[in-house]
């Protein structure tokens, strides 16, 4: 029997498709569905608890006293209200003592990470050795395929994407026509993509969003991440298509992104990220 599975729930569809592969495997879990993130619909069927983000006290005594042993971290943290985001007592020592809040996220997460796993004794593990086929394999390609401006744009937003990365501050570019029209912050891919729906309002469609994982990316956790919403908001924004990153980034429900990437006339390659920067 596998050991016990704590699910640290956020918003999006992963949360689901973890649940999901326990029950299908017959292995034990429960979940930790945070407060204003995780989906009621995802979790109410399923053993959890539901927890704001700055109670970590309570959250680590429920999953003591499930003796729960593995840990995955799955789904999608949005900016919280101040009454999630207000921290107990441990958490106020966690975060004094690790100086985390002048990290970047990945900075953030590797330091919970190894929390978990040094401090507490938990193990985790990431979502994808969970759900089959939800890593992005190398040569994955849409129907419609990047145009001669596509490769000058993806190249231009990767090198963006790769940038910001180093800097702990995103994951994701667009360009449009060789120049860098929007990089992601700390609200997220989707809302970089409304962004730019809404400033290119009258100017004519075209560009590429790339996401790349970070090069210090911690791969248990936070791997960029397309879904059926981010292809919707793409197609929002005017954009021609989207790059991800081969073997470190994930596809959520593959079948029906690519049916709907068709469905928006849109493209969707992985690549290596050595395509682009061999040579530079």
């Amino acid at each position: 029997m596998l050991p016990k599975l704590g699910i640290l729930a956020g918003g999006g569809q992963l949360p689901a498709l973890v649940i999901d592969a326990c029950q299908k495997m017959g292995r034990p879990y429960y979940v930790i569905a945070f407060k204003e993130q995780a989906d009621p619909e995802t979790v109410s069927s399923s053993p959890h608890s539901w927890v704001r983000l700055g109670a970590a006290s309570k959250a680590l005594g429920i999953l003591k006293q499930e003796e729960v042993k593995d840990l995955v971290l799955a789904g999608n943290i949005h900016r919280p209200s101040m009454t999630q985001v207000y921290p107990d007592l441990w958490t106020a020592k966690f975060l004094t003592r690790t100086g985390v809040l002048a990290l970047g996220d990945d900075g953030l997460l590797s330091t919970i990470i190894k929390t978990l796993e040094n401090e507490l004794g938990f193990h985790v593990v990431s979502p994808d050795s969970l759900v089959p086929g939800l890593r992005a394999e190398s040569g994955m390609a849409s129907s419609k395929k990047p145009s001669q401006q596509d490769q000058i744009d993806i190249r231009v937003a990767v090198m963006a994407a790769l940038d910001l990365g180093a800097k702990d501050k995103g994951q994701a570019a667009i360009a449009c026509n060789g120049q860098i029209v929007g990089l992601e912050d700390s609200k997220g891919t989707d809302a970089l993509l409304k962004r730019i729906a809404t400033e290119r309002s009258g100017i004519p469609d075209g560009g590429v969003l790339a996401k790349v994982a970070k090069p210090q990316q911690e791969l248990r956790i936070d791997l960029p991440t397309i879904g059926i919403n981010t292809l919707n908001e793409a197609a929002k924004a005017g954009l021609n298509g989207i790059v991800i990153e081969a073997e470190r980034s994930l596809v959520i429900d593959r079948d029906a992104v690519f049916k709907k990437a068709d469905e928006l006339n849109l493209f969707i390659q992985s690549i290596h990220v050595s395509e682009v920067t061999d040579g530079q």
